[in-house]
């Protein structure tokens, strides 16, 4: 019986999963906010406004109604920005039936209630956890376009569930591993994006490959200071939804934050690197809310202050440098 799934959100990475999907058999409900696009998606096969030159799979077909895509969905994958889902979630709860799994896809954290993903769907859609699960990875949407090969981490605290949803979506070129570690892969997943942007404000600024190796190191150290402070396995960070994901973001032109970052390190405003970015950046708002979400467990995060300091506080990126570096010396692992 050939698996019926939704995926609500017609942006890069939900375009480049619906295509997994399909390349995996299943059959796939695209839903997407404006008419003319899903009109578009359903008679040329091509998404315009992010791959022009992709031809769907004939499994995806395109809707604006959201309960005709969640109709008969044995998965809801949830891809749009963090900070849309919980009134996007109140909308489509309504039609998506109660043994729907809701699968975020979405790497953030809420900015005012310092939420998670999965703790807004099971707030918003009073979803047990057995239905929440998360998938992430070093998963840029640009090359899983072009079928090249990657892993991922689906999460979710029922292994059978995880099994259910790594089976939709396992081809030749994707390849996506268990755990149960749901806290861990969010985590993993929304801090990278801060420290996509410190790493490239730094490329921005001219700074070299120490600095970069040294971010990312520190950067994922903090990110496992709070995972240990929010009950998550320490492994985690060592995985696909950790390390793996934070070196695809630092590294490539194709990550969103990693580019904002650069345009802020070569000296251009917050609003001005806005308007040259057509793409959500996550990082630039949960920056603030990861920064929350550590005072609140009383974590200390000197990366991510800084960058919230360069990107919300107008602060120069070599006057935070400075500041950053001449933090008083401590033991690596404390």
């Amino acid at each position: 019986m050939t698996t019926r799934c939704a995926v609500f959100g017609t942006g890069a990475w939900g375009t480049a999963f619906a295509m997994i999907l399909a390349d995996a058999g299943c059959e796939v409900s695209l839903w997407g906010r404006r008419p003319e696009l899903v009109d578009a998606i359903n008679a040329g096969r091509r998404n315009p406004d992010y791959f022009p030159h992709l031809e769907l799979p004939p499994g995806i077909t395109a809707t604006s109604d959201p309960a005709e895509a969640a109709d008969g969905a044995e998965f809801a994958f949830l891809t749009v920005p963090s900070q849309t889902l919980r009134a996007n979630l109140a909308v489509w709860s309504g039609v998506i039936a109660p043994e729907t799994v809701l699968v975020s896809l979405m790497k953030g954290v809420e900015l005012g209630t310092a939420k998670l993903m999965s703790e807004v769907i099971a707030e918003v859609a009073d979803a047990a956890p057995e239905r929440i699960a998360v998938v992430s990875g070093p998963n840029l949407a640009g090359e899983i376009v072009r079928r090249q090969p990657a892993a991922s981490v689906v999460a979710c605290k029922d292994e059978t569930v995880a099994k259910r949803i790594q089976a939709a979506c396992h081809t030749g070129y994707f390849r996506p591993y268990t755990v149960a570690d749901v806290v861990g892969c969010e985590l993993g997943g929304a801090v990278k994006n801060v420290i996509g942007l410190a790493v490239g404000i730094a490329d921005g600024m001219g700074l070299g490959d120490n600095t970069k190796a040294s971010l990312i190191t520190r950067g994922l150290a903090e990110t496992t200071r709070l995972g240990l402070a929010m009950g998550a396995d320490p492994y985690t960070f060592a995985g696909l939804a950790g390390m793996g994901d934070l070196v695809a973001t630092c590294s490539s032109p194709l990550s969103r934050n990693h580019t904002f970052g650069t345009n802020l390190g070569r000296g251009m405003t917050l609003q001005q690197t806005i308007a040259a970015t057509k793409q959500t950046a996550e990082g630039v708002t949960s920056c603030e809310s990861v920064l929350d979400l550590a005072r609140r467990h009383g974590v200390d995060m000197p990366i991510t202050e800084t960058v919230v300091e360069i990107v919300h506080g107008g602060k120069p990126p070599l006057v935070a440098v400075k500041e950053l570096m001449s933090r008083s010396a401590k033991p690596e692992r404390r």
